[in-house]
């Protein structure tokens, strides 16, 4: 089992850009798939972006290619979400995934609690 804390979260300007941070618990991180998610107000929670276990492939929803980068240091158990050139339809809590099975997550088995990311134009 993995728990999952996100951080940098934020409000910042159209343009700008944050990184977000998910510390994970636990001695088997690098077996895990991590990934992001958003929910924005009124909408149904989306994908943002995944990494595999070895940090080898990476995926990324049409929205924010070019834009996010993910990343992830596994002796430090953490995954990153860079985000640069952030614009309003940004702004969403966004949630750290983790599934040991699929590298896209297309179900994770882990969730974190989420962190605000709001971007004002």
């Amino acid at each position: 089992q993995v728990q999952l804390v996100e951080s940098g979260g934020g409000l910042v300007q159209a343009g700008g850009s944050l990184r977000l941070s998910c510390a994970a618990s636990g001695r088997t991180f690098g077996w895990y798939n991590m990934g992001w998610f958003r929910q924005a107000p009124g909408k149904e929670r989306e994908f943002v972006a995944a990494i595999n276990w070895s940090g080898g492939r990476t995926f990324y929803a049409d929205s924010v290619k070019g834009r996010f980068s993910i990343s992830r240091e596994n002796r430090k158990n953490t995954v990153y979400l860079q985000m640069n050139s952030l614009k309003p339809e940004d702004t969403a809590v966004y949630y750290c995934a983790a599934d040991p099975h699929n590298e896209e997550l297309s179900d994770p088995n882990y969730w974190g609690q989420g962190t605000q990311v709001t971007v004002s134009s």
